[in-house]
């Protein structure tokens, strides 16, 4: 009896604690409200999430496709951050209005700059669809239900919309064991109106990244346009600014410890329900792997970007979005093992087994088991996927040549027209030359080759390729072999040659493509690990079964446990409080930062810790303007709360009880960065721009008054 009371702690030990949860906004009433009230929420339950009426999920918006913005003005005026914003301003910008390095402030709304292909989408209702899906699936296998699902959710989604504008998505939770819709309203008219220069807004750059304390301006703005009727409406000068249904207003009141947050936005992916195997299999194969292959690639382009301000804008964007996920799962790596996650996941399963055992629940039965079976034949290639994928694809010069198989299937093959193809392709040509760095693609594609020769097992290599760049280059141990092969292959290739290109468009043959070095390399290695993509499906599949079994039976164990759904980049909303906290012993991280420590952080010229002249001069003479902190009596530039988030929530308004922003978050701490398995009660912060930096920078560095004339500032 005692052995079964610890098995059932341990069980129930997986469930939300703290401020842990990332709670589907339309259930809050039902859930989480009376606890967000008596940490401090003023708001009503209607007040947060309404059909009928305005409310605070009115305001919040999918920036992009895979941000959160908030609306904070009555003209459809959009906080986000720096680093979601930063495709649409480097699109922007110029070597002659360089609006990434300088920044850029609209000083009317016929100076804001149209982004072309950004969109914004607003939540207009969410619905509980389970039972008409589950009536879809009676009677199907796994197999057929996960081929049928996607029409499934289609079907429920276009009933849902006929007739409207508006599009409809549905989501799995809990392992596909919950099914929920999401209703949205699409804005394809987005203009850029202010981006602080990226010193300010990337302050830090890779060394701070997910790093506390931090003093990075993290924020742009844009604005949402409609037609004149309020609807959504592509591009147009007759277009206004939209009136929206609900907006934030602003505080000036700043933060103190304790303070209640709360986290409207939509979180991207979390696995909390990860089991053993999956972690064993990241920590040892996956993640480092992950993290060699974009480490290889990182630095190539660092290389070529330090010595180049052009060469820099060139490749910014890139860099910095290879650069987030490399430190975020070398750090997720060192959490997992540094706090033994895996040690706490196995004793969490076998509560589970013994909930199962204790309860003869024969449809359980199996689960874990089937679970080592199925990661046991995976882990042989799992490596393999990640060199590949996050490897040798990696180059744009391969990502180019892997879409010209079709052209290389109709020469070959029939069924299409290889002429329209490669016409189509030219489009594409244009944009990968114009987008190219050949110094930094060419030695990041010979180090990559060279990697995966080195530490695949020679069984799952492309014996033949490697075997004639032996023949006409020398040994594969050689570096020199692999820069040579390398510098013949791009001096060669018809891909990046306009003549050759020309000709091969006029008059295609099979011999020209197969015999192209760059093509022939993108082929080699796609064909190869084609070989071990049913290995990988078969994976994934037993890991989808399974996984939806586990939750399945989880729930049941648990059926009067309030619990979340892993995040899947549907609104939720989290909360918590402003919070300190100690990393290891003898430190104690406060809960802001100031100006005085950004001062302290800046290095004239440096790549990642110089600031704006104009800056330095303000904070010097202690310029705050109405922004100033009243305790500090010094700028506040960021903060961090308790709060829990995961990718995908960048940009999310941090929101204080009254309902008022205070803050947009950006960041996670480097401590707890095994948060999307595993989520530490202790240590988890949420990094967070204070508003009144923003307003600042807006204000004082930016000159921008007509911005702020706009807002509706809450003193």
């Amino acid at each position: 009896m005692k052995k079964l009371f610890v098995a059932i702690g341990l069980l129930l030990s997986m469930t939300a604690m703290a401020d842990e949860g990332m709670w589907l906004p339309y259930l809050l009433g039902q859930q989480k409200y009376a606890e967000m009230k008596a940490k401090g929420l003023k708001l009503t339950p209607e007040q947060l999430y309404s059909i009928n009426k305005s409310s605070l999920k009115d305001a919040i918006i999918i920036f992009g496709g895979g941000c959160t913005g908030e609306i904070v003005s009555a003209e459809g005026l959009i906080f986000t951050n720096h680093h979601c914003g930063y495709g649409a301003i480097a699109s922007a910008s110029s070597m002659q209005n360089n609006y990434l390095r300088d920044g850029f402030y609209a000083k009317t709304k016929a100076d804001e700059i149209p982004s072309a292909g950004l969109s914004v989408q607003f939540l207009v209702r969410i619905d509980d669809v389970t039972k008409q899906v589950l009536d879809s699936m009676k009677g199907l296998s796994w197999k057929d239900w996960e081929a049928k699902k996607a029409g499934v959710f289609d079907a429920i989604a276009k009933a849902a919309t006929a007739g409207t504008h508006y599009e409809a998505r549905v989501y799995g939770m809990f392992k596909d064991n919950q099914f929920i819709m999401y209703t949205y309203e699409r804005f394809k008219d987005v203009r850029l109106v202010g981006t602080p220069p990226e010193s300010v807004g990337k302050f830090g750059g890779d060394t701070d990244n997910w790093e506390w304390p931090r003093h990075t301006g993290d924020f742009s703005i844009f604005r949402v346009y409609a037609g004149k009727d309020g609807k959504p409406a592509d591009f147009s000068t007759e277009n206004v600014p939209l009136k929206p249904k609900h907006f934030l207003p602003i505080s000036l009141k700043g933060v103190k410890e304790g303070d209640f947050s709360m986290i409207f936005g939509y979180p991207g992916s979390t696995n909390r329900f990860e089991t053993s195997y999956g972690i064993k299999l990241a920590t040892d194969v996956k993640n480092p792997a992950f993290v060699y292959m974009r480490d290889i690639r990182l630095k190539a382009m660092f290389e070529e970007m330090k010595k180049d301000a052009a060469v820099k804008l060139q490749l910014a964007s890139n860099f910095a979005s290879l650069a987030n996920y490399w430190k975020f799962y070398d750090g997720e790596t060192k959490q997992l093992l540094k706090y033994d996650v895996y040690a706490t996941k196995k004793k969490q399963e076998d509560a589970l087994q013994a909930w199962i055992s204790k309860n003869n629940k024969a449809e359980y039965a199996g689960i874990f088991s089937n679970y080592e079976k199925a990661y046991a034949a995976w882990l042989p290639y799992a490596k393999q996927k990640e060199y590949y994928e996050q490897g040798i694809t990696g180059p744009s010069v391969i990502k180019f040549a892997n879409r010209l198989e079709a052209v290389e299937r109709f020469l070959t093959k029939g069924g299409g027209d290889a002429k329209k193809a490669l016409a189509d392709l030219t489009a594409a040509r244009t944009a990968l030359l114009k987008d190219l760095n050949k110094p930094s693609e060419q030695q990041m594609l010979w180090q990559l080759v060279k990697a995966f020769n080195k530490d695949i097992v020679p069984d799952q290599q492309p014996v033949m390729f490697y075997n004639l760049m032996k023949q006409g280059f020398g040994s594969l141990n050689d570096d020199n072999t692999y820069k040579m092969w390398a510098a013949a292959a791009f001096a060669n290739s018809l891909i990046l040659d306009d003549q050759k290109w020309t000709t091969f468009v006029g008059n295609p043959d099979a011999g020209s493509l197969q015999n192209d070095p760059l093509y022939y390399t993108a082929k080699s290695f796609r064909e190869n690990w084609n070989k071990y993509k049913p290995q990988l499906d078969a994976f994934n599949n037993a890991n989808a079964e399974l996984g939806h079994l586990y939750l399945k039976a989880y729930r049941e164990a648990n059926a009067t446990k309030v619990m979340y759904p892993d995040a899947n980049f549907s609104m939720r909303t989290s909360f918590g409080n402003v919070k300190s906290y100690k990393p290891r012993d003898g430190v104690k991280y406060d809960f802001v930062t100031t100006s005085s420590g950004l001062l302290e952080k800046y290095k004239p010229g440096d790549y990642e810790f110089d600031l704006p002249a104009k800056q330095i001069e303000l904070l010097k003479k202690k310029d705050f303007g109405p922004y100033a902190d009243p305790v500090r009596k010094d700028l506040v530039i960021g903060f961090i709360t308790t709060d829990d988030i995961t990718g995908g929530n960048s940009g999310s308004p941090v929101i204080n009880g009254n309902g008022e922003l205070i803050g947009l978050a950006f960041d996670g701490n480097y401590e707890a960065l095994s948060h999307k398995i595993n989520f530490d009660k202790d240590l988890c912060r949420t990094i967070c721009v204070d508003i009144r930096y923003v307003l600042w920078c807006v204000d004082k560095l930016g000159g921008a008054s007509n911005i702020i004339k706009e807002l509706k500032l809450v003193k």
